[in-house]
């Protein structure tokens, strides 16, 4: 299982994000504490952020060396500061290729997505159900093999085929629809997903079994002030909140959290 965090709020360094906490993302990478499945998180790793003043489409860096073992994000980190972070540890599912393909974040346009969880045999189970019901334009967009990236196209397809719906409503559309081919096949998934526009975050904890792999969020802790942090773990000792199981957050640019039950 791979290891998620999102920021928004106040300009921070991705070195005060990425490698100062005591639990950091890069520590979740060789010592989890929570993970399902799996031991460590050695198998590549990628960021996303957005200018800090300008509305662009997003920037990344992807490796598919360890995070702890890539010598430019350091510098790197201390250079970049942004209001809205996205980052991950990836543990790659068995039979998944180690390339750049399947590295998140994958990103369409303005939006960011990163998915942690499984859909079990995806390869054998809903791999040609999934690309059955895309779009031609996110059924072509697919580089990699990762079931996260076929997530993604299903929710831009879904949201395309039903655009008076908000990103939210897009999101609980694309679970259901995966929990409903699952349920058919007999196999389960699990999908936590944070994505981003580079002024809100939206992020679910989901999974058609409990438990589903873990999730927290935390807002305005005094280390980062006017500030949510999304995290597969706590990244320090403070007032962390579990995100409740099947749901979807959505944190505004103003940080205000509105949390529904899927």
């Amino acid at each position: 299982m791979c290891r998620l965090l999102g920021y928004l709020g106040s300009p921070v360094s991705l070195d005060h994000l990425l490698y100062k906490p005591e639990h950091s993302l890069i520590v979740q990478s060789y010592q989890p504490r929570e993970m399902i499945s799996g031991v460590v998180n050695a198998d590549g790793f990628g960021v996303g952020w957005y200018h800090p003043e300008k509305d662009t489409e997003p920037f990344t860096y992807k490796n598919t060396l360890p995070i702890w073992n890539d010598i430019n994000l350091p510098s790197l980190s201390r250079f970049v500061e942004s209001k809205c972070v996205v980052a991950y540890d990836r543990s790659a599912t068995q039979g998944q290729a180690m390339d750049f393909a399947n590295c998140q974040p994958f990103n369409y346009q303005n939006l960011l997505f990163f998915h942690n969880g499984r859909i079990e045999n995806f390869r054998k189970t809903l791999h040609r159900k999934i690309r059955s019901i895309l779009t031609p334009e996110f059924y072509e967009l697919i580089n990699g093999s990762t079931d996260s990236e076929h997530i993604f196209a299903l929710l831009l397809s879904l949201w395309q085929e039903n655009q008076h719906l908000t990103l939210e409503s897009a999101l609980r559309k694309t679970l259901l629809t995966l929990l409903d081919l699952a349920q058919r096949d007999e196999v389960d998934v699990s999908a936590n997903v944070i994505i981003s526009d580079g002024h809100r975050l939206i992020a679910s904890r989901f999974a058609s079994s409990s438990p589903a792999p873990s999730l927290y969020w935390l807002r305005d802790d005094p280390i980062f002030p006017n500030s949510v942090i999304i995290a597969s773990e706590p990244l320090f000792a403070s007032n962390w909140t579990a995100f409740p199981e099947n749901s979807i957050m959505t944190v505004e640019e103003d940080c205000d959290i509105q949390i529904e039950k899927i």
